[in-house]
């Protein structure tokens, strides 16, 4: 591994003038270098508090835990009840998944956030891969996830909406796609040297005259197809979804949207102001926001601050099962009574308090 990195060192070291200017001078996701249009002058970098650093990788380390325990029992949970599942299960099932693989990707952050990337340039391409895949993979399984809300509740199509062989095209799909959308991460990400305080980190590595304009592109579009086109989508389907469940007043169909509606709001919550930042990052760097360089050290602030929020969402999924979901709290315990764990005598009792509220929808999770 030293070898490694005494090896990009030097070919970092090594860099034509201009590509060291672009590289100490641009912050993309969480590395703190900043950035400023051709014609201005650098701006002074402030280095981030210690202890700042230390409390991030300890919160990361912290959602790792809680995202690997919460999301495996979601996948226990699902996959357990094999015959009782729905279309929208099998979507929470590989978005579970999704969070799962980004999640043993926590702790390279944190020490990369706590000390410098140490990782070299497969874990470092591997890791950037992950986290966009965890991202725009969990945006559009809700986007199908609101699709078959609204055919199952508007158009009352639960027969089409339970045929599962399709399913499993959609989510294959999904992972390619998303997969497609990320791969600029295994083109131009690469373990640099910062040569200003020599410590390494984990950056893309795009060369030429129109590096800013490749950066903008390569952005822009993942965003247009990854996230907001499937935002609209949501919104749509789930805005004509909950009008026709106030029209019908359908309490058993409500609830069971509950969990659904509380997912979509908070993957909002944990995403939209990081892709927001990114956005007015991209617009200061094509000039149509004037850049300055308190602008480029709040956008930076913004998109660090941001983005831990981001990572995040990889373990809130479960947590909202647990609270709002009655069917997913009482096939956990239907698994822990036929493990042992637990009486049957506390599953009846259970059962018998949440009787009354249990939703027509099949469902594993709702």
């Amino acid at each position: 591994m030293e070898a490694q990195n005494r090896t990009l060192k030097m070919e970092a070291l090594s860099l034509s003038g201009e590509s060291l200017y672009d590289l100490l001078n641009y912050s993309n996701y969480s590395d703190d270098i900043g950035d400023l249009s051709p014609d201005a002058a650098p701006c002074r970098l402030d280095s981030t508090s210690a202890v700042l650093d230390y409390f991030v990788a300890f919160f990361y380390v912290l959602v790792c835990l809680l995202s690997l325990v919460g999301n495996s029992l979601v996948v226990l949970v699902v996959a357990y009840n094999k015959g009782n599942r729905s279309v929208t299960d099998i979507y929470l099932l590989h978005l579970a998944i999704a969070d799962l693989l980004f999640s043993v990707t926590l702790p390279i952050w944190a020490i990369s956030r706590a000390h410098e990337w140490i990782f070299g340039n497969i874990m470092c391409k591997a890791t950037s891969v992950l986290r966009e895949v965890n991202f725009y993979s969990g945006v559009l399984l809700l986007a199908f996830i609101s699709i078959d809300r609204y055919l199952a509740i508007v158009y009352a199509t639960r027969a089409v909406t339970e045929k599962r062989h399709w399913v499993k095209f959609v989510c294959v799909g999904i992972w390619f796609f998303s997969l497609l959308i990320s791969f600029p991460m295994v083109v131009f990400r690469k373990a640099y040297l910062y040569n200003m305080s020599s410590t390494m980190v984990c950056y893309e590595d795009i060369q030429g005259e129109h590096t800013s304009d490749w950066r903008v592109v390569l952005r822009i579009l993942p965003q247009t197809f990854g996230f907001i086109i499937p935002l609209i989508i949501m919104f749509f389907c789930y805005g004509v979804t909950i009008h026709k469940l106030l029209q019908t007043k359908n309490s058993q169909k409500t609830k069971a949207m509950k969990v659904i509606i509380a997912v979509v709001v908070v993957f909002l919550i944990c995403w939209l102001p990081y892709n927001i930042s990114l956005f007015v990052d991209s617009l200061m760097r094509i000039q149509v926001i004037k850049e300055t360089c308190e602008r480029r050290k709040s956008i930076d602030v913004a998109i660090s601050s941001t983005e831990t929020l981001g990572f995040a969402h990889s373990c809130i999924n479960p947590i909202l099962y647990a609270f709002i979901g009655q069917k997913f709290r009482n096939n956990f315990l239907k698994i822990l009574t036929i493990r042992g764990i637990i009486s049957k005598s506390v599953l009846l009792r259970y059962r018998k308090g949440s009787a009354s509220s249990t939703s027509g929808i099949t469902s594993t999770t709702l």
